[in-house]
């Protein structure tokens, strides 16, 4: 397996929340609503935040992601690289925007509140949550409902 894709990638000596795009057109509406909301959830998880980067990206990007650095071989919404153990957060989390738009169609979300779970989730893994269990699963989605309160 090789090391994730971007560990420095928007190196800075101040704690921050950066955002980028690859191989798609997407910008937040809100980002610094966005920041403000996701520092909240990081403090409400007991960690601090060091250096965290959301790349909104394709179905594509994220699958060739998926298969060099983690060897699955399929779709996902999300994949989080940390470079650093909780409580710091440090970390690249890659989003597929083509991915979230389908999923809040198949959930009967806005596009939206899908994204937000969906970035609260990556967080909450670099705050050391899983979600390979059904208890880790379930406490998941009781974290990303509470973080979603939060916005």
């Amino acid at each position: 397996m090789s090391q994730p894709p971007f560990p420095l990638l928007f190196q800075e000596s101040e704690p921050s929340i950066e955002f980028a795009s690859e191989d798609v057109e997407f910008e937040l509406k809100d980002e610094k609503t966005v920041t403000v909301w996701l520092q909240k959830i990081i403090e409400q998880e007991g960690c601090v935040l060091h250096l965290l980067n959301f790349i909104f990206c394709s179905d594509e990007y994220l699958h060739r992601l998926n298969v060099e650095y983690l060897d699955h071989d399929t779709l996902t919404d999300i994949i989080t690289f940390p470079y650093a153990d909780p409580p710091t957060v440090h970390g690249d989390i890659f989003i597929s925007i083509d991915r979230v738009r389908e999923n809040a169609a198949d959930f009967k979300v806005s596009f939206e509140q899908e994204l937000n779970r969906v970035m609260a989730h990556g967080v909450l893994h670099l705050c050391g949550y899983g979600d390979k269990t059904p208890d880790e699963e379930r406490t998941m989605r009781q974290k990303e409902d509470t973080a979603l309160r939060l916005m």
